[in-house]
């Protein structure tokens, strides 16, 4: 063999085995949380993704709690049969039911030695060598915590519509984490790499938030001088909600959440989140005077074939009648969310009393 083949081939060992020791390092302090509640259909396929690109001993070397609200329908029994062949993988009651409360016990349960938390969704499916990439990112950088872009994608014809519309302007209205292609410190992003003991030290999510407690952390990390680092070269495929009445329900949560966490920690809303709430006012007053004159049928008609629109474009792009529901998917998050935004504020006010506190799962 050529001595400068010979040569390189040595080198490139001992690079590979100074990268495996590295990445077991951090893989043993390293606490992966996964909050659930009737997540049967999806647990099984987020562990074998998070497997995907990690050798056997770096897998082993992470701890994985998954914290159960509640689940009835088979979560535990899936996730306690996946233990019996992974050891670090283990299942802990969540008793505060919400995603919030349990990554908060997951962190609080968690070996003392794991001071980095990634927290990972069970809708979530993750690229090959996601975690290693992930924790390294987290540790090479400067921010307090790394966050990542989403991709959705579908199964069924309205989950297919829905991932299609959500990741477009009209969807997210530009939203970096939301299908965002350039790296870069935001405000905020899909939760992601933290440093384990701060999370902690700042209470960890609001535990009494069943939607946006992810926004409502990253508003205090800001303003506790943190830094927020998204990296668009780790990307999670995301399976969005795969019926109107669960996506309503879904984006609803998401503007009261977003209403909790403007009144909380006096956040302003960006132009893309005032958008839904203008528009359920208008289109409110709309209807009440469309009785006095036809006119004021004009924004209900210009938003109707707004929709129409995405339907048709969403159909002709991707080649696909399932593109159809695209309008409707869209109408879910518009008039959901501005109204789950209204009634936060609505709840806040009647109710005379200030947000709830922070809480721990």
């Amino acid at each position: 063999m050529n001595f400068r083949v010979k040569q390189a081939e040595m080198a490139d060992g001992m690079a590979q085995s100074s990268s495996d020791k590295a990445a077991l390092a951090l893989a043993r302090r390293l606490v992966i949380a996964i909050p659930t509640l009737n997540e049967a259909d999806h647990i099984a396929d987020c562990l074998d993704s998070l497997r995907r690109g990690v050798s056997p001993e770096i897998f082993a070397a992470m701890e994985i709690i998954i914290a159960d609200g509640g689940s009835s329908d088979g979560t535990c029994a899936i996730v306690e049969n996946y233990s019996a062949g992974h050891s670090n993988v283990r299942w802990v009651d969540n008793p505060g039911k919400f995603q919030s409360a349990g990554v908060n016990r997951a962190a609080e349960m968690a070996s003392q030695q794991r001071d980095i938390l990634l927290r990972c969704d069970a809708h979530a499916v993750y690229p090959e060598g996601f975690i290693l990439k992930a924790i390294s990112s987290w540790a090479e950088g400067e921010a307090d915590s790394v966050v990542f872009p989403m991709d959705a994608q579908g199964q069924g014809c309205f989950q297919k519509a829905n991932a299609w519309i959500v990741d477009t302007k009209l969807g997210s209205g530009g939203s970096a984490h939301r299908g965002g292609r350039q790296s870069g410190f935001v405000d905020h992003g899909h939760h992601g790499v933290f440093d384990k003991n701060r999370f902690l030290q700042l209470g960890g999510y609001d535990a009494s938030f069943s939607h946006n407690e992810d926004a409502e952390f990253d508003a205090r990390l800001r303003k506790d001088g943190g830094k927020i680092w998204l990296d668009a070269d780790i990307r999670i495929g995301y399976f969005p909600r795969s019926n109107p009445a669960s996506l309503w329900r879904q984006y609803f949560g998401y503007g009261k959440g977003r209403a909790r966490n403007v009144l909380k920690n006096r956040e302003s809303l960006r132009l893309r989140q005032m958008i839904p709430v203008v528009n359920i006012f208008v289109l409110a007053g709309s209807f009440l005077l469309a009785p006095l004159h036809p006119i004021f049928l004009v924004w209900p008609a210009l938003y109707g074939a707004l929709l129409m629109g995405a339907s048709l474009w969403m159909a002709f792009r991707h080649k696909s009648i399932c593109g159809l529901w695209s309008g409707v998917a869209l109408a879910d998050m518009h008039l959901a969310w501005g109204l789950g935004f209204v009634s936060g504020i609505f709840q806040f006010i009647s109710s005379g009393t200030k947000p709830a506190r922070q809480g721990r799962g």
